[in-house]
């Protein structure tokens, strides 16, 4: 018998925003969403433990996206059930393998300290680990898969800039990783030793604002791509959205006082938002 943790102690252990919006989901298509969590947590995970040896991320890594090239299980990874489970929803649901390939090579991306010029550079990065789990998962949530295409890439980059500003300091204790675009913080005079140096001021501020207004426009961009006949199977993104802009507003209201705390919502919060979105949205 197999001591791996399931795809569901995964999530369950994993407490994040996704794992809570998939409450969301017919039980039926839950229980492939949940699948699909966990293999984006281990990836995730793998990428940043920092007591993993960098040679031996990379091994990881690469033999995960070897399942998928292959088709078949690689025993020397562990997890061999979630790998059985996640190759299986992909046939279920005819999901492209670059899709999944991409998640893997975004968290690829991150064993080497990071820096984007500019947002476009940014929106490869933000494609592969945000815009790429949507794509995946628009079939799971009974969307049609080209219907909602767009509307998953814009949501997609809206998330995880929001998660990029909102982790700025957790992310500068992780290997001095930087994802904000270096060129958005010379216009406003911020230096990139200035980040580093976690200097919290009226330069910081700014471009802060600058980044959620950006976010905004994300936020927008996706509402008027949601198509009207999706709109009641995509409900766990929409709750998605209602959580990460809700944690946006927090953050401007605070002036960004992201170098010392961590932004985050209670649970009886998320769930408001839930039976807002439910009901009313």
């Amino acid at each position: 018998m197999s001591s791996d943790p399931t795809a569901a102690e995964i999530t369950r252990k994993a407490k994040s925003n996704l794992a809570f919006a998939l409450r969301c989901v017919p039980a039926d298509r839950r229980r492939h969403l949940v699948s699909f969590y966990a293999f984006c947590r281990v990836i995730d995970d793998l990428a940043d433990d920092l007591e993993l040896p960098l040679e031996e991320k990379k091994k990881g890594l690469a033999g995960w996206k070897e399942i998928f090239a292959n088709n078949t299980i690689n025993a020397d990874l562990g997890l061999v059930d979630l790998q059985s489970d996640i190759l299986k929803v992909r046939d279920i649901y005819d999901i492209p393998s670059d899709y999944l390939t991409n998640v893997i090579e975004g968290c690829q991306m991150d064993l080497q300290p990071q820096r984007f010029e500019t947002w476009q550079d940014l929106q490869e990065y933000s494609y592969r680990v945000a815009s790429s789990v949507g794509l995946v998962c628009l079939p799971l949530f009974a969307a049609d898969a080209s219907r909602s295409h767009e509307y998953a890439v814009a949501l997609g980059h809206a998330l995880q800039l929001t998660n990029i500003l909102r982790d700025i300091g957790e992310d500068l204790s992780n290997g001095d990783r930087i994802y904000v675009p270096l060129h958005d913080l010379s216009r406003f005079e911020y230096t990139e030793n200035d980040l580093i140096e976690r200097v919290h001021d009226e330069r910081f501020i700014a471009f802060m604002n600058d980044q959620a207004d950006r976010c905004e426009d994300l936020y927008a961009k996706a509402t008027k791509l949601l198509p009207a006949e999706d709109h009641k199977a995509l409900l766990a993104p929409r709750v998605m959205h209602r959580i990460y802009h809700t944690l946006l507003q927090q953050m401007r209201a605070d002036n960004f006082r992201v170098f010392d705390r961590r932004y985050r919502l209670s649970k009886v919060q998320k769930i408001s938002l839930l039976m807002q979105e439910r009901f009313f949205g």
